[in-house]
Parts: structure tokens; sequence; C-alpha cells
């Protein structure tokens, strides 16, 4: 009887995005030695108890009026002083240069191409890997232990070819792994599919796919099946011997248990066919990998990933957004209504 799958609970795929810094953080001044303009405020605040002028005139019997004369000399001063002052912390800002600046990521391809060609014949949906306690089907497991793959090669391109009785196509070689991973979720053995499995044609369509690719250094298929080539019209050692003269190396990995079977089959025992993908490693220079559990299955990717290194370059763009207008504008406006004042205090007009 078939259990109740669980999704997989340690094999999690996690999508990498660009992490953006707050503006605070991102907050610089080109020029920050103009805030030694500041010192000027001191001399400006030892004066602050000298502000203002006394009247030039004294009247003897009208303190009242010599008083109110000095409180509005003392207002004016404090005044200029605060708009001096403004002046002074507006400038020294607007001269350090207040920037933005803004990171960006630039990732760049290593230079490796793979194509991971998965098995999605009707045989995929057996369900005989154990994930915690639940039986889950090879396309499933397949899937996720794909996607840890993927995601652990950030900057490799890599392509998706499904196939049963011959191969589909499913995605382009790209480093758009985000998009790549949603394409990897919808990859399921379909009944409408013609049925089979044509292990040579999805050897030769793969190979095909990374041959357009002449700017790499390195181009590699991971062919994942669970049966024997018994669909196509070119045999798997054919395909292997092509790829070779193109420089491809072609990992093979072997799923499902010896017992592992449908329910509408008769006869138990699932047929393999690892000779030929033995042959199909040795004859590339790659490895076979065979594959009867979920720890066998990661394994098998977590080696290829080893053998296969890749480099992990990234480029950091820093742009910077001037923000001293501001500041410009505040410090001239405060340096206009300083020079305002003085004008009017010296000539006050008529009265």
């Amino acid at each position: 009887m078939r259990g109740r799958a669980r999704p997989c609970s340690h094999i999690r795929t996690q999508a990498k995005h660009l992490s953006i810094n707050t503006p605070f953080t991102e907050y610089t001044f080109a020029q920050p030695a103009w805030f030694f303009l500041l010192l000027g405020l001191i001399p400006l605040l030892l004066l602050r108890n000298r502000a203002g002028t006394r009247s030039s005139i004294s009247f003897s019997s009208l303190d009242f009026f010599g008083e109110l004369g000095r409180q509005q000399k003392d207002k004016a001063g404090w005044l200029a002083l605060s708009l001096l002052s403004l002046f002074i912390i507006f400038a020294s800002i607007s001269l350090a240069r207040p920037q933005l600046s803004h990171d960006y990521s630039e990732r760049k391809a290593s230079g490796i191409d793979i194509v991971i060609a998965m098995d999605v014949s009707y045989s995929m949906e057996i369900d005989d890997f154990i994930l915690d306690g639940y039986r889950v089907q090879r396309s499933e497991i397949s899937r996720n232990v794909v996607k840890s793959f993927i995601a652990r090669r950030p900057n490799d391109r890599i392509g998706i070819i499904p196939f049963a009785g011959r191969p589909y196509q499913e995605s382009p070689i790209t480093l758009e792994h985000e998009w790549l991973l949603t394409k990897v979720d919808g990859i399921k053995p379909n009944r409408h599919l013609f049925q089979g499995t044509a292990i040579g044609s999805a050897i030769s369509a793969s190979a095909i796919r990374l041959d357009k690719r002449q700017d790499s250094k390195s181009r590699i298929i991971i062919l994942l099946t669970d049966g024997s080539n018994n669909s196509g019209r070119i045999s798997p050692l054919q395909a292997a011997e092509a790829a070779k003269t193109l420089g491809i190396k072609i990992y093979t990995v072997a799923i499902g248990t010896e017992t592992g079977r449908l329910q509408s089959q008769r006869h138990p025992g699932q047929e393999f066919d690892t000779e030929t993908l033995k042959q199909i490693a040795e004859i590339t220079e790659a490895e076979y990998y065979r594959a009867m559990s979920t720890n066998d299955l990661v394994d098998a990717f977590t080696s290829i990933d080893q053998l296969e290194k890749t480099e992990r370059t990234k480029t950091v763009i820093t742009t910077f957004e001037d923000h001293h207008h501001h500041f410009t504008l505040m410090a001239v406006i405060s340096l206009l209504a300083y020079l305002s004042h003085q004008i009017f205090r010296r000539h006050p007009g008529p009265a």
C-alpha cells in the first residue's frame, strides 16, 4: 500500500537574493575634513553672553525704556548668531559632500555549463524511497536533490531536459536559477508523455544544447534514470561517444531499489542497465553512481559537486548619489538671511 508522501525536511532549497543595506548605513561623506569648519562655532558660542550692544543714548530718568532697548538689541544679536551658526553648519555639511552609496552585486558565470537529464517515465512514480519515516516517489526525491544541487552552484549555467520515451525541452542553460527552480518543481511523470526510456536520445539532446555554448570551459551532463534504454533512435553508447568528441562529461546516476515496482506490475523487480550506465561514464571520463536510498542520491550529487569545482566570484559595484544640494541651498538661505538682518540693523529705515 502506498504511503502518504511528506515534504522533504532536511533537503531544502533557498533562493538567494541580493541584500541591500539600509539608507542610514549607506550614508557617507566624500570629504569629511570640511567638518573642521564647525570649530568656527566655538567663538560664536563664547560670544553668546555678549550678544547685542547697549543703547548709545541713556536716559537716567527713564531707566525702564533703557532696559527695553537692551532687550530688543539682545534679541537681534541672538538672531544674527543663530543665522550665522546655521550657515556654518549647512556649509560644512555641503562641502563634506554627503552621498548615498548603493552596492550592486554582479554575478559572473564560472564557465561550467551543466545539463541535468531527468527521467520522467512512469516508473519514476514508484515510492520506494524513505524520508523521515514516509515513503516518497523517486521523482519527488529527485526534484529535491536536484534543486539543492542547483542552489549550491549559483555561478554555473544550468539547464534541465526531462525525458521518457523521448527528450523534452524544459529550460535553456541559464544563470537565472530562481526561475529554473520553479521549472524543476513542474518536472513530474506524466502518463500522457510518450512512455519508455530514451537514454541515448536524452544524452544527444543534452549534448546538442551544450555544444551551442562555445564560451564554456567545462561542459557536463548529469543523467538521472531508473531504467534501461528501450526507446529512441540512437543508442546510449553512440551518444556517449559523440559527447566525448565535444569534450562533454556524462555523470550517470541510477536511482531506485532492486525490488521497487509499480502496483500494476505483475512481476517484481526493476530493470537496471548498470553496465551501460557505467560505460557511458567511463567513455566520457566521468563517474557512475548507484542510488538505492535518499542518502545515496544525496551523496551522488554531493560527489559531483565536489568533483566539478566552480569559481564563486562576485563583483561588487558601488555607485554614489550626491545629496549636498539641499544643504547648499540651506546654507545660501541662512547666509542671505544673516546679511539681510545685518543690513536692516544698520539701516533700519525711517521711524
